[in-house]
């Protein structure tokens, strides 16, 4: 069956199915819930299949919608408009500020090139229309006399620049970065209105009023803290400072200033910096600005449409040269998330080190002692994240909705078991395990467990493998599965294999050889289980293993399976988790892996039941979020990622 054509402005009456924005909650992790509040959105969900779906009218008509409407117009023009649609979406973004147009890879060269701000409809696209518009404004109003005499043109072209900025930033959907240069704009225009003057300090504090009294929740968005921060070291650099500078040395000593102090910011809220960005916004910043903005908004004019392929023609050749600066190896600068105090030192290393010095570009030079602000800086790379201990074994169950996914630590190793379901375009491994490691500092992994082949057990393994090194992979898949291709050493996953790390012992119990001879054998019963055993507890992987399997296990291994932690077999499935394996394993802690509401209705209540009667401590990660465990000190301790990092938007459970 067909689904209906939805467009903006139209009003439907729909069947759904609603729940509260429930997100995934990890260290280093994107939170959903606080980014859906910034948003104003309470409550997702999904359609169902009803009778009485209907299209109730065609535009409602209100101001918010006519909008919607004309955004959704001019992109389906744009569309329409190019023969070739390589970066239509990067086109459709400049002008609408529909971010969601661009597709992954571009976006992945943006960021790998620190030139993703231009995607965004930022203050300084504003600030260029507005002042384009001021300029001829004020040009044509002075040589018309009769104007001239009932208002003056600094005072017309004020407000025509103003309304420029408006509708420019209400099309783009009025993010943070529009709101704070509409705002301060705003001021600008107020005190040349009145013929004042007012310290550029004063404008910026004023745009900063404004967007939190408008919108409190705008602290929540990475954009509000960067658009701020850059422009805070523009002030910093530039205000009050005594002399002039030819115009190249100035631009180019801001694009230093703002790249330096931008580090912290970053470093804290994406744990990477982009060492190509200097160069590539020098490139990109003039061309994207002076050329593809203007006519891309040109384009939004049906009259002017013919402007749009000249603005793919000059951003083809843009990305062709962000696109060489991407494949680099050495682009970008990753490490790990770094402690909050060293950010808070760091900036005011910074603020140091930008203190007003000479006319010239010796860094030395000037105010004294400026060299003081690299010291400052320093702990935000050197201080590392802590690390786990001879014989001590560091495990953290990952909140990835339905699946599974383990990261198993030692002194100098780390294993990734399993690595959670696909999300469409994207998967656990880059929007939750990647970031996870990086934020830890782990740079590489040293074995990877894919159990088998189901996707909420496999979905992120190719990003993992694509985004970091894997020296060693085992799994239940064959040898023609991609995971196993891209793997740089693959072995499939027999009972008695064994290694031991850093005093701690690893060991696979199943699947035995003879279960890959079987081809109808089913996926869940090829599940690789693993135990790992420290001085100071053990814990058992079982994956989706299911009762007959766990059978096959107490009875050949039955003296293997008493473990310390369990993570549940099959998200607390009725197919898993008989009396009797339960009894055997007894458990003091058992994590069930599941997703919010899940359509399985996972862990089942009579599951649930057989571990309580075991006496056994239940976390899950829907309620709990991500799970950390810590054998160390001859005991284990296992805290709640919600109840650790709390915010008061979050859920969270009580014992």
């Amino acid at each position: 069956m067909s689904l209906p054509v939805v467009r903006a402005g139209e009003r439907w009456q729909l069947t759904v199915r609603l729940k509260r924005p429930h997100g995934n909650q990890n260290p280093h992790g994107f939170d959903f819930e606080g980014w859906a509040l910034e948003r104003n959105i309470r409550a997702i969900g999904y359609v169902h299949m009803a009778p009485d779906n209907q299209r109730l009218h065609p535009k409602v008509q209100r101001p918010a919608y006519w909008i919607e409407h004309i955004r959704e117009g001019i992109q389906h023009r744009f569309a329409t408009i190019l023969a070739d649609p390589a970066y239509v979406g990067v086109l459709q973004t400049l002008a609408t500020g529909d971010q969601n147009a661009i597709p992954r890879d571009q976006w992945q060269v943006f960021t790998r090139t620190g030139t993703n701000h231009l995607m965004a409809i930022s203050g300084l696209h504003i600030t260029m229309i507005s002042g384009a518009v001021f300029t001829v404004v004020f040009w044509l109003w002075r040589w018309n006399t009769y104007l001239v005499l009932r208002l003056p043109a600094r005072r017309a072209a004020v407000i025509a620049g103003l309304l420029a900025a408006f509708g420019y930033a209400v099309l783009s959907g009025f993010a943070v970065p529009a709101q704070r240069a509409f705002y301060m704009l705003a001021v600008v225009a107020i005190v040349l209105w009145m013929g004042r003057q007012t310290p550029v300090t004063t404008i910026l504090a004023w745009a900063l009023f404004g967007v939190i009294f408008l919108d409190p929740w705008a602290i929540l968005a990475p954009g509000f803290w960067l658009s701020f921060g850059a422009i805070a070291v523009i002030i910093l650099l530039t205000a009050g400072r005594i002399g002039k500078i030819h115009w190249l040395s100035s631009w180019l000593r801001i694009q230093w200033a703002i790249t330096l102090g931008l580090i912290p910011l970053l470093l804290a809220l994406f744990q990477q910096i982009s060492l190509v960005s200097p160069i590539a916004n020098a490139i990109a910043i003039p061309l994207i600005s002076l050329i593809v903005i203007p006519l891309t908004l040109l384009a939004t004019i049906p009259v002017f449409g013919f402007m749009l392929p000249l603005a793919h023609e000059v951003l083809s050749i843009i990305m062709a040269i962000l696109q060489s600066l991407s494949n680099l190896s050495d682009a970008v600068w990753q490490q790990h998330s770094p402690p909050i105090w060293t950010i808070g030192v760091a900036t005011i290393g910074i603020v140091w080190m930008l203190l007003p010095g000479s006319l010239g570009m010796g860094f030395f030079s000037g105010f004294p002692a400026r060299w003081l602000g690299v010291v400052a800086v320093l702990p935000m790379f050197l201080v590392k994240p802590a690390q786990p201990k001879t014989g001590e074994l560091w495990l953290t169950v990952l909140d990835v909705g339905q699946g599974l996914a383990v990261v198993a630590r030692t002194a100098h190793h780390t294993l990734l078991f399993d690595t959670g379901p696909g999300f469409g375009e994207t998967d656990s491994g880059s929007r939750i395990i990647v970031p996870f490691l990086r934020g830890e500092g782990i740079k590489r992994l040293d074995a990877m467990i894919v159990s088998h082949a189901d996707s909420d057990h496999s979905g992120g393994a190719l990003s993992v493998l694509n985004m970091l090194p894997v020296m060693q992979l085992w799994s239940s898949l064959d040898d023609q599965h991609p995971i196993s291709q891209l793997a740089f050493s693959n072995e499939q996953c027999r009972a008695g294999q064994v290694w031991q790390w850093d005093d701690v012992h690893f060991e696979l119990l199943h699947p035995l050889a003879q279960d890959y001879l079987n081809s109808k054998r089913k996926t869940n019963a090829k599940s690789c289980v693993l135990k790992i055993t420290s001085l100071h507890g053990s814990v058992l992987l079982p994956a989706d293993i299911e009762e007959k399997d766990e059978q096959a296990l107490l009875d050949r291994d039955s003296h293997k399976l008493r473990a310390t932690v369990l993570i549940a077999p099959h998200h607390g499935s009725n197919t898993s988790s008989t009396d009797a394996f339960v009894q055997k394993v007894n458990p003091s802690l058992t994590i069930f892996t599941v997703g919010y509401l899940n359509r399985y209705n996972h862990p089942r209540e009579t599951v649930i039941s057989r571990y309580q009667n075991s006496s056994s401590r239940l976390m899950r990660s829907d309620k709990d979020g991500a799970i950390l465990i810590r054998f160390e000190n001859n005991d284990w301790s296992a805290i709640s990622w919600r109840k650790l990092n709390r915010r008061y938007w979050r859920t969270i459970t009580t014992d």
